[in-house]
């Protein structure tokens, strides 16, 4: 704050809001429960950037829940809204993007997720991805402890061929994971503060 005569005053109110820039989207991907949406949500607020959540986005263009669309048009059918979504969301100014866990599962998702943006894996096991799951039937494909794993298994290679950086989530908080990302976001020159 400026004074008349010149002088500043210091404003005690709040810290400025750090306002951060994107070179390009940044997604996330991983099983569900690692943490995606929660960790994009943690640092749009802490960097003033803007995130968004794939199936929240899905289901508001669409008008339909995903466990709806599901048993419309099958797992094929929500799988191809899916990527005509992520392709969408690749073409707009940078964002914070979590994406479903099985994005990865079409060769077309890597494809894009690889040509369009960066691509942040959370890393989680099927127990502790139970324990941070509140709602299990809001889950089409989580049925039991034994078919999760099996479907990380299946799904470990294809999340590792995507990503440009891995992030253990076990055992942190959303803020230390969502610290850890921003470091190597920054290190990386896709994240760095407005002047």
């Amino acid at each position: 704050m400026t004074r008349v005569d010149g002088s500043s005053l210091q404003s005690h109110n709040r810290p400025a809001r750090v306002v951060s820039e994107l070179a390009k989207p940044v997604f996330f991907v991983g099983f569900m429960g690692a943490g995606k949406t929660s960790v994009a949500r943690k640092l749009a607020r802490t960097c003033g950037i803007a995130s968004i959540d794939v199936d929240t986005y899905l289901e508001r263009r669409e008008g339909k829940r995903v466990k709806e669309l599901f048993a419309e048009v099958g797992e094929e059918g929500f799988r191809a809204i899916e990527t005509d979504v992520l392709r969408e969301l690749a073409e707009k100014d940078p964002l914070l993007v979590s994406c479903g866990g099985g994005v990865v599962l079409r060769p077309e998702n890597r494809a894009l997720l690889a040509e369009k943006g960066y691509v942040v894996y959370l890393q989680v096991t099927a127990d502790e991805a139970a324990s941070r799951i509140s709602d299990l039937s809001t889950r089409p494909l989580f049925q039991d402890l034994g078919t999760a794993r099996a479907t990380i298994e299946g799904r470990l290679p294809l999340y590792e061929s995507v990503a440009d950086a891995v992030v253990d989530t076990s055992g942190k908080s959303v803020s230390a994971i969502a610290r850890e990302v921003r470091g190597v976001l920054e290190r990386e020159g896709i994240l760095w503060q407005r002047k």
